[in-house]
């Protein structure tokens, strides 16, 4: 592909529409966005229109953005601010990586939800954490070894029960001068699932957060392929930042990097902003994913239902920990809890850091899925 500097000019505005996209969590490749310039050439173009078909064509929106596509190109080309009022009106989900791209913020456009006793409006803050210990060096040893597995494609060499490793035997054959000798095995070598934990930071947690964020930083630190998300009214990624050793470190590290401390609460908005980012839905893939949160969305949870059905798709096993399941009274009543209860195979108990470690320690053992626990939910 052609370097930007020696394209001409008139390229200008068919990259920059790309970028905006891009920057508002469209996944487009290069390849499309070569595809999008060669459509208008061969069209002309001789309207606006002719880009339009052009860019639906190329750039491929999904039709749940359909609209949000329609609004940024007429915003664009046309400089049609307007057509971004109803968007920019509501609140935003942003993301933050702390990746390589930690700089870059992806805005996501999504209508505000929230909880009953959850507030939807964002307040951004920064959280200090105590010097204190507690029984986690047991977790962290434990971890790599309880999580599920899965067969990797991989093999390894093994002394029985294994595949005949053909090309090695015939090389070994082969410098013996026609003697066979024991033939060679393989297997498929057997690895460890990710462990994906996505944690509330909203005002409704916030006593919990600080024991959540402890319990992040000893499973980064026991599992090799552990990711940790924080959302609140914004998406953060904070793995980085827990794979510093020192556990005081990494956690005012992290508490650096998240902007919505103890703020409003998006959870479906949020969700799927996560799951809008290429790179991250691949996280999710074939994982057991833990979401710690009070689950409390306000108005219509349609965004947290589609979100939840998503990461279901994607998941080896959904759960939810919610702190509200250690009263004994607890029940799944609410409307955003009943419409996600059929896609999770946990729901439990997220009060305690003794209950969560012993819970994810057995995520490799299988269990009755949540619906039917909490039969008694109408």
């Amino acid at each position: 592909m052609m370097r930007p500097e020696s394209l001409p000019r008139a390229t200008t505005p068919f990259l920059g529409f790309a970028r905006l996209l891009r920057s508002h969590a469209f996944a487009i490749a290069p390849e499309q966005v070569s595809g999008f310039m060669q459509a208008v050439t061969l069209l002309g173009p001789r309207s606006m229109n002719d880009i339009r078909e052009a860019a639906l064509a190329t750039l491929a929106p999904p039709p749940d953005r359909r609209d949000e596509f329609e609004a940024h190109f007429r915003s664009h080309f046309y400089g049609d601010a307007a057509a971004l009022v109803e968007g920019d009106a509501d609140e935003e989900a942003r993301i933050k990586d702390d990746g390589k791209t930690s700089k870059q913020e992806i805005e996501v456009v999504r209508q505000e939800q929230g909880g009953e006793l959850a507030s939807a409006s964002e307040q951004l803050n920064v959280r200090e954490f105590q010097r204190d210990r507690d029984g986690l060096a047991a977790f962290r040893r434990k971890l790599a070894t309880a999580l599920p597995a899965r067969r990797s494609f991989r093999t390894v060499r093994t002394h029985a029960r294994g595949k005949l490793d053909l090309r090695r035997s015939l090389r070994e054959i082969v410098s013996a001068d026609g003697d066979i000798p024991s033939p060679l095995l393989r297997r498929r070598q057997t690895v460890p699932r990710k462990l994906l934990i996505l944690i509330d930071v909203s005002g409704s947690m916030k006593h919990y957060t600080s024991d959540y964020l402890k319990l992040a930083h000893a499973a980064v630190q026991g599992a090799d392929r552990a990711e940790v998300f924080t959302f609140g009214t914004r998406l953060t990624r904070i793995t980085s930042a827990l794979r510093i050793r020192d556990r005081d470190q990494a956690l005012a590290r992290a508490a650096a990097q998240v902007d919505d401390w103890d703020g409003g609460t998006r959870m479906g908005p949020t969700l799927l902003a996560f799951l809008s980012v290429p790179r991250f839905s691949a996280f999710a893939r074939g994982a057991a994913i833990v979401i710690l949160s009070d689950a409390l969305e306000r108005g219509d949870h349609a965004e947290l239902e589609m979100a939840m059905r998503r990461l279901l798709a994607r998941a080896f096993r959904l759960s939810l920990a919610t702190p509200l399941a250690g009263d004994p009274r607890f029940q799944p009543a609410t409307a955003a809890l009943r419409a996600i209860l059929p896609m999770l195979d946990d729901l439990v108990d997220g009060s305690s850091i003794a209950g969560l470690t012993d819970f994810i320690l057995s995520l490799a053992r299988p269990a009755p899925v949540a619906a039917a626990i909490w039969k008694r939910v109408s």
